[in-house]
């Protein structure tokens, strides 16, 4: 499933990222030879052509139809068989789908991106970059009118947080609850790892054991995260109630019912979920004795584990547990505050960027694998579409980096022409495309790289 949500997502920002280049090109009246969805290297899965009135298609083809170079003034659509991204061919334009300037003619002509204005060109370099964050506006702003917004203020987790050894090494105690930062007051765990990671925090403010507490973060706290190979830093706490049993469920055949809170194992006290799976650890093939409270009154259940060591109960979701907050939006409210989310989730990941150029950073990069694993097991169409939206602003802020190969290599030598009045030339553009690509391959087999590492670390 996460495979099946990557690749429709890739997918849809490809198609809205290469119709934004192909909409300003046709605005300006410059050609656009092919637009392909996927790359097709050596042969493509479908062709299509509309020309005299009419649709023409090529299925699996190496090459176009002989009739198709006929009418050269009309677009080929495309889907190829490599699904990493895609292009839009856009005449006398020197990008990954033509590196070579000697391809073009000596003389620039009208329908070509060449012969058109800087400003023009401008504005079809950059309408890639734009639709993907127009993208992301429309997104959280759909989201925010359908669905609304439902939040968890870290206030509201009663049994506060569990935190990772790096977090706990530094201060931090299972059980806390970040209630400040700085000592301005922040409610939102994301909002509250943000500012640790990223805003150089100096002090946490916590409730723990019912009083204030000032935990001080070290300037090096972030890259000690990323070295961590994590940058959750804490989960909430909650009590372990059942929800649901899975077929077969020894819990449910000791006697156990839905809505039963465990408190304690072997008499060893399990107030939360992770205490409880502290506790049961190891303990396949054992009976053991179970503690819960079912309306108000304590009782006590002996469960025989089996080989895999659970009693086969499925814990209620702490957003049904702890109180959350819902904020519902009009038509008319959600566009501003689609607009807010997009500004702000474009500033978090640029402040996230700079630890790129760490060490720690650099070994976190991650390819088509990290990103899928962030789509859940099982289909959310919230979690889809918000991580699609994400997604999008991501693309856009790598694509406008000053690199030959992106849009923002583009845009450089474009401003370099308004600025300086001087054009570079073709040759030069070819030769700063072909470098460009390297490094861009180069970084996508370092990220890929990353992710197999990480993948046969987790099996050896």
């Amino acid at each position: 499933m996460k495979i099946l949500a990557l690749i429709l997502s890739l997918s849809f920002l490809v198609f809205i990222h290469e119709l934004g280049h192909f909409m300003f090109a046709r605005l300006f009246k410059t050609r656009v030879e092919q637009f392909y969805l996927f790359f097709n290297p050596y042969f493509s899965l479908l062709r299509a052509k509309k020309y005299d009135g009419k649709w023409h298609f090529s299925f699996f083809s190496r090459q176009a139809p002989e009739e198709f170079s006929q009418h050269p003034e009309k677009t080929e659509w495309g889907i190829g068989w490599l699904p990493l991204g895609g292009y839009c061919s856009i005449a006398g334009m020197i990008d990954e789908s033509n590196t070579s300037a000697d391809s073009l003619p000596a003389e620039p002509q009208p329908w070509e991106y060449r012969s058109k204005k800087a400003w023009q060109r401008l504005l079809i370099v950059l309408g890639g970059v734009l639709m993907n964050f127009i993208g992301a506006i429309v997104i959280f702003s759909a989201m925010l009118f359908v669905w609304g917004k439902e939040t968890l203020p870290m206030q509201n987790v009663t049994q506060g947080y569990d935190y990772t050894e790096t977090a706990l090494k530094n201060g931090f105690r299972n059980g806390d609850i970040i209630v400040g930062i700085d000592g301005k007051p922040v409610t939102q765990l994301s909002d509250a790892l943000e500012q640790i990671l990223l805003d150089d925090t100096k002090q946490v403010n916590v409730i723990r054991d019912g009083k204030k507490h000032n935990i001080d973060i070290p300037k090096d706290f972030a890259k000690q995260m990323l070295a961590s190979q994590t940058t959750q830093f804490a989960t909430p706490r909650f009590p372990f109630v059942i929800d649901n049993f899975a077929i077969g469920s020894a819990a449910e055949k000791a006697g156990m019912k839905v809505g039963d809170s465990i408190t304690a194992l072997n008499g060893v006290a399990t107030p939360s979920f992770s205490d409880f799976v502290k506790e049961i650890a190891n303990k396949q093939g054992q009976e053991i004795e179970l503690t819960f409270y079912r309306s108000g009154k304590e009782q006590t259940a002996r469960i025989a584990l089996g080989a895999d060591g659970k009693i086969g109960a499925v814990c209620k979701n702490p957003a049904l547990i702890y109180k959350t907050e819902k904020t519902e939006y009009n038509i008319f409210e959600s566009v501003p505050a689609g607009i807010v989310q997009g500004c702000e989730t474009l500033t978090s990941y640029v402040k996230q960027f700079k630890l790129v150029f760490t060490k720690e950073g650099a070994s976190q990069l991650g390819g088509f694998g990290a990103i899928g694993s962030m789509f859940p097991s099982e289909w959310n169409w919230i979690m889809f579409w918000n991580m699609t939206a994400f997604l999008s602003i991501i693309l856009a802020f790598m694509n406008i980096l000053p690199i030959p190969a992106l849009d923002g290599g583009h845009v450089m030598f474009v401003l370099w022409e308004m600025i300086t009045g001087k054009k570079p030339g073709d040759k030069f553009l070819a030769r700063a495309q072909t470098i460009g690509m390297i490094l861009l391959f180069t970084l996508l087999i370092y990220a890929n790289g990353n992710d197999l590492y990480r993948w046969l670390s987790s099996k050896f």
